[in-house]
């Protein structure tokens, strides 16, 4: 018999959808069949829930997350509150290239920005230049020691993969008039990377009875043994991987209800090693991809694809 809790009548999350996310979150390139065997569903129910996902606009786009220091840029955020968005954009873009936007519940917005200078300087400059918005924090998210070792060869595959990181092997071959052998080990080079993230877009207005909810955590400690402890709590809420920094751990969570974001946001805080966590309740979060195609253009024109990393 036709088993219809496999397919949901509406737009609305039920767990089975938040599970293939957050498969199709830590690698979007995972197939159909592979996200069903470990959820207990078919690959065939795993498709017709990513096209019911997609068609009602949970699923917004698939999308590569690569880190600035890839391409040897170094990254701040800022976290600002009192203009609309297209404001916040135009002050952004006087420091450095949107990297990371995320338009939080409250009116704040966080913003990562690549930058190709100096961070320290480019700290002051962010101070005195956005003075139109308030500015609730700035702070370098320090380079956590992840270096990649991108050939040309990957390059020219990654400018493909950002049109569309699903693409098949067949037609990425095509594209880049290389072999099928070559995309395949050059494919899996880049899953492997723990800087460059085959991932998605979502609208997080859109879960229904679930709530995406995002975590900064200040890590004081052993960072690997703080992150092994938060993993070990926390990884049943987790939506997708965290995000690294030096000394910062940026956790996306889902929680069943309102009041359980300020329970799970007070245990983080409890964790050996953290010494703060502040919540954020995101209204959707993008990857802009401007700075990833001009850092891949200047590497080309420069030669090399590995620029030394600025640490201040």
């Amino acid at each position: 018999m036709f088993n219809r809790k496999l397919v949901p009548k509406c737009s609305k999350l039920d767990k089975l959808d938040v599970q293939i996310l957050h498969h199709l979150l830590d690698n979007c390139r995972e197939s159909d069949r592979q996200i069903g065997a470990k959820i207990g569903i078919s690959g065939a129910a795993v498709k017709s829930r990513i096209a019911k996902m997609t068609k009602s606009r949970i699923i917004e786009d698939f999308t590569l997350k690569i880190e600035p220091p890839v391409f040897g840029y170094n990254l701040l955020y800022v976290v600002v509150t009192g203009q609309d968005m297209s404001e916040i954009l135009k002050q952004v873009e006087l420091i450095g290239e949107p990297f990371l936007v995320v338009p939080v519940v409250g009116g704040i917005t966080v913003c990562g920005i690549v930058v190709k200078e100096n961070v320290s300087q480019k700290i002051e400059l962010a101070k005195g230049l956005m003075k139109d918005v308030r500015l609730l924090s700035i702070f370098e998210a320090e380079n956590p020691g992840i270096r990649s070792d991108l050939t040309r060869t990957d390059v020219d595959i990654i400018d493909e993969l950002l049109k569309d990181p699903r693409a098949k092997i067949d037609d990425l071959a095509k594209k880049t008039r290389l072999s099928t052998k070559t995309i395949t080990r050059s494919l899996q080079k880049l899953q492997d990377d723990e800087a460059i993230q085959f991932t998605l877009i979502y609208d997080p207005t859109k879960f229904g009875q679930y709530i995406p909810f995002a975590v900064l955590t200040w890590v004081e400690d052993d960072f690997a043994e703080t992150l092994k402890l938060l993993k070990k709590e926390f990884s049943e809420s987790f939506l997708s991987k965290p995000f690294l920094a030096k000394n910062q751990i940026v956790l996306f969570l889902f929680s069943n209800n309102i009041f359980e974001l300020d329970s799970i946001t007070q245990k983080i805080r409890s964790v050996k090693g953290v010494s703060s966590a502040d919540l954020f309740v995101p209204k959707k979060i993008t990857f802009p991809q401007k700075w990833i195609q001009n850092a891949i253009r200047e590497a080309r024109a420069k030669g090399k694809l590995h620029l030394a990393y600025q640490t201040n």
